[in-house]
């Protein structure tokens, strides 16, 4: 009785069948891979804005305190914006012609707001308040990075889920005293579990319920 298929078949099937399944572990590790890469996460990016505003120069150099221009970060569920009149406080003395500031000018001329690009933005589903964080004693570094030495400024963290709840889940090693909030580069002598401990007892921060899915989705 003649055989109906050669004794090579079994290898090519055994073969074929490593290659797809290998394939798919490949395709299904890319996609990890990629969705978790600067790429997809935006970290490091540089958003192009209407005026090339160096945080290096401004808040590094000059040394001018976050809450001069996001005044209401202490306040407010969002950090704000500066509005026009307050780049012209300075840039009505100074750099007076310079080209690069020609936007700012006309926004001033026709009174309209300058339309700056979000750089560090969360989806419409997730629920965040500046104020509470900035209050609580969350440095600005901390999801920001270090905008002093930044000539243009990029995402700094990659704001994915898994990163707030790292915070979340173990808060105080993060935490700072309130006059430390906006420093850049901060650092302590304490140890930042001790200190984070006290600071959250001090201020009766609530811990408990922090990753709860209501505290971030509502």
């Amino acid at each position: 009785m003649s055989q109906l298929f050669p004794r090579s078949a079994d290898m090519w099937l055994r073969l074929a069948l490593l290659l797809l399944f290998g394939g798919l572990a490949g395709v299904f590790v890319a996609c990890v891979v990629l969705d978790r890469s600067d790429y997809v996460t935006g970290k490091g990016w540089i958003i192009r804005q209407p005026v090339p505003f160096s945080h290096e120069h401004h808040a590094g150099a000059l040394k001018i305190d976050c809450r001069y221009c996001h005044d209401s970060v202490e306040t407010s569920p969002v950090a704000g914006l500066p509005p026009i009149h307050t780049c012209m406080s300075c840039h009505s003395q100074i750099w007076t012609g310079a080209d690069m500031l020609a936007p700012v000018r006309q926004s001033l001329a026709k009174d309209e707001a300058l339309h700056w690009n979000r750089v560090s933005e969360l989806p419409d589903y997730v629920y965040f308040h500046h104020d509470v964080h900035v209050n609580a004693g969350v440095g600005c570094e901390t999801c920001h990075g270090q905008v002093d030495t930044m000539p243009l400024m990029n995402r700094a963290q990659t704001f994915t889920m898994s990163w707030c709840l790292d915070c979340h889940q173990d808060p105080a090693p993060r935490l700072r005293p309130p006059d430390a909030v906006v420093e850049m580069g901060w650092t302590t002598k304490q140890d930042r579990r001790e200190l984070g401990e006290r600071l959250i007892e001090e201020n009766h921060i609530e811990t408990q319920n922090l990753t709860d899915c209501y505290v971030c989705h509502r």
